[in-house]
């Protein structure tokens, strides 16, 4: 086939967003809905696109629509494109004003209670006019806004090497521990086995993550089925405030019970469970410069926590 000439005019932005749109809602209507436009209107833009690059983009299903081989790459290419015109405004409105900006920043379950709000606070006593917005998700869903430019940077367990989706930064070392409010009635106990804790009911990271995987085979290797009476949450102060109130027992980075007066850990080894946090960035995209500015403060961060959890 002949390579779609798309920059004749035909190719407008509001097609890469539309694009965007749909692959992360998996139907017409909720794209349409996401975009604030009619289903017709979205419907009629897909088409005009499909025709331009001359391939279909989404195989239409009974239960939504399905990317292509097409819509895939053409997504990607899409949200990098969307990616850099957002970081250009932004860029450009940092150089007019270079003590305000903003810096946008996912974060799942590591690195959100120590690492995270230690280099916010020191960011905000150098440039207290940046601001600075977190927004927690999964894994999964966070890699997906960061590709979009929808968040500067992730930070948070890495468990992958650097790719050519992700450039991933490891800033330190951390175990995963047993978890429980320090009034828990096997607080005092020195010695535990993994059996001592069945009756128990468990709060467990979700399944869409590779922590969750690694504690499957983890049981398994015991000898022991996942514990069924369980909550699966991921946000830190729920689950804080389920540890603090009830006899559950979580399964947490170390560094999350290490301050915290009440909250304490059970001598039962997860071995060889443990994890790397540090800082996931968008391979190709040149950071703002208050994106620049929070990571040096999350380097300085972690390279203070580095010698107590390696």
């Amino acid at each position: 086939m002949d390579t779609p000439r798309l920059l004749d005019g035909r190719l407008k932005l509001r097609h890469l967003i539309l694009v965007d749109a749909l692959t992360r809602q998996g139907s017409v209507v909720g794209a349409a809905a996401a975009l604030h436009v009619t289903q017709p209107v979205a419907t009629r833009s897909l088409h005009d696109l499909e025709s331009i690059l001359g391939v279909e983009l989404y195989e239409r299903g009974p239960r939504g629509i399905t990317p292509t081989i097409f819509g895939e790459a053409f997504t990607s290419h899409a949200r990098a494109v969307i990616a850099q015109l957002t970081q250009a405004g932004r860029h450009v409105v940092e150089l007019a004003d270079a003590d305000r900006g903003t810096v946008v920043v996912g974060t799942h379950l590591a690195g959100s209670n120590v690492l995270l709000p230690g280099a916010i606070a020191r960011l905000k006593v150098e440039r207290p006019l940046l601001t600075v917005i977190v927004r927690e998700g999964t894994p999964e869903t966070l890699l997906v806004e960061l590709e979009a430019g929808r968040v500067d940077l992730i930070v948070g367990r890495l468990t992958s090497p650097t790719d050519q989706s992700a450039i991933r930064d490891t800033l330190y070392e951390e175990s995963v521990e047993l978890v429980t409010r320090a009034r828990h009635p096997l607080a005092e106990l020195d010695s535990l086995t993994l059996a001592d804790l069945a009756d128990y009911p468990w709060i467990l990271p979700g399944v869409e993550t590779s922590l969750r995987r690694e504690l499957e085979e983890f049981f398994a290797r015991n000898g022991m089925p996942l514990p069924e009476n369980r909550v699966e949450a991921t946000s830190f102060l729920t689950v804080r405030q389920l540890l603090i109130e009830t006899d559950m027992i979580a399964v947490l980075p170390s560094l999350i019970p290490r301050d915290d007066a009440r909250l304490t850990t059970l001598p039962v080894t997860l071995d060889p469970i443990g994890h790397r946090v540090g800082i996931t960035l968008s391979p190709g995209r040149t950071l703002s410069p208050s994106a620049e500015a929070l990571v040096g403060n999350l380097r300085r961060i972690a390279a203070e926590l580095a010698p107590t959890d390696r």
